[in-house]
């Protein structure tokens, strides 16, 4: 396990998830230090915290540096110079989760192709700074001659983007055969460690792994289930967070795209996130399956992890969300098994409506 010091936000949601995201990627920290502000041009810090800094590393010598924010290449040379000590910012580091994590060999491609487009923004500031007559040292980024080094990551993005167009062509297939059959799809998403998989499983029967960690779940998995008297796919996919950026999304295109292409999404929320947080996650859940081109028509919402919960404190949780007015929401609980085989009757309705605009001609 690598040690760190972890610089991140005041607010108490901004310091969970970044101490989540550093559990998840195998870190621990030695040292808290809260910023109210990481955007400095120079070092992401002003001049008089990075002096503090400094001294914290020599006197914890810690592996690296945890940044909690998404770093200009510029801004991590200069931080990772000063310090002479590797800087991981956000990206990176759920980068390094991602590679931990990927089992299948597609997932393992996706992640490879997002860490080349995220080396490539840094291989074009070695390029700069070399023209300037400077040694541009990146943490883990080997003694290449830089153009040698930026065109290397071109190929290998070009082969691997080849490989992965494959893996989509093949799920196209297994799309249309389902299609073919006539099986009903149902797909869920929502922010990580919503309880995603662990309602897979208790829909499924499945023992897939659950973990309160972040980004359990890389690899989209499809399973049939019981609903009502047809049978139904239903798929659990990677898990979205905050600040995710669109290189990533893009990466694991072939994976996601299994929701644009769903007859229903169930999004699973995680109802004990205090009303901040609920709000910060549903926004960021929502937005990343707008921008993927998923209808608000073909969502349901449950929220999850209710079972200690009263009608009140739910209420309150659906108007924060201002899902008051949308019949399509329901408060479960993965854990204890609470509406579960409502939410499958949810479910039904919902593919039963589609069915009906469908056949009458509409488009869904």
């Amino acid at each position: 396990m690598k040690s760190c010091i972890l610089i991140t936000y005041f607010d108490e949601d901004s310091i969970s998830e970044a101490e989540g995201l550093c559990e998840a990627a195998g870190c621990k920290i030695l040292h808290l230090m809260k910023q109210e502000f990481l955007n400095r041009p120079k070092f992401g810090l002003s001049g008089g915290k990075l002096d503090d800094l400094k001294n914290l590393v020599t006197k914890m010598r810690p592996d690296v540096i945890v940044f909690d924010e998404v770093m200009k290449p510029s801004q991590n040379y200069n931080l990772a110079s000063e310090l002479k000590i590797e800087v991981l910012d956000r990206e990176s580091l759920i980068l390094e989760i991602f590679e931990g994590r990927a089992s299948s060999t597609e997932s393992k491609m996706q992640v490879k192709l997002a860490q080349l487009r995220y080396e490539m923004s840094r291989a074009r500031e070695k390029v700069r700074l070399s023209k300037m007559g400077e040694q541009p040292g990146f943490m883990g980024i080997g003694k290449f001659e830089v153009d040698v080094y930026y065109n290397d990551i071109k190929h290998r993005m070009v082969s691997i983007k080849s490989k992965l167009q494959k893996a989509g062509k093949q799920r196209e297939l297994h799309r249309q055969s389902r299609k073919r059959i006539g099986f009903r799809t149902i797909s869920l998403a929502g922010y990580t460690s919503a309880g995603k998989t662990t309602l897979f499983n208790i829909i499924t029967g499945e023992r897939n792994e659950e973990d309160a960690k972040l980004f359990t779940t890389l690899t989209t998995t499809i399973r049939k289930f019981k609903l009502d008297e047809e049978w139904a796919l239903i798929s659990d996919t990677v898990g979205f967070i905050s600040k995710l950026p669109a290189y990533l999304i893009e990466a694991f295109k072939s994976t996601l795209e299994e929701l644009i292409f769903t007859d229903l999404i169930v999004v699973v929320i995680d109802a004990t996130d205090k009303n901040q947080q609920l709000k910060k996650k549903f926004s960021s859940c929502y937005k990343t399956l707008m921008e993927l081109g998923v209808k608000r028509q073909n969502m349901v919402f449950a929220l999850n992890k209710t079972e200690s919960m009263s009608d009140k404190e739910i209420k309150e949780k659906i108007e924060q969300l201002d899902l008051l007015e949308n019949n399509n929401w329901i408060p479960i609980s993965a854990v204890s098994g609470k509406n579960i085989e409502q939410l499958k009757i949810l479910i039904k309705q919902n593919l039963d409506s589609t069915r009906k605009i469908t056949s009458n001609g509409n488009q869904k």
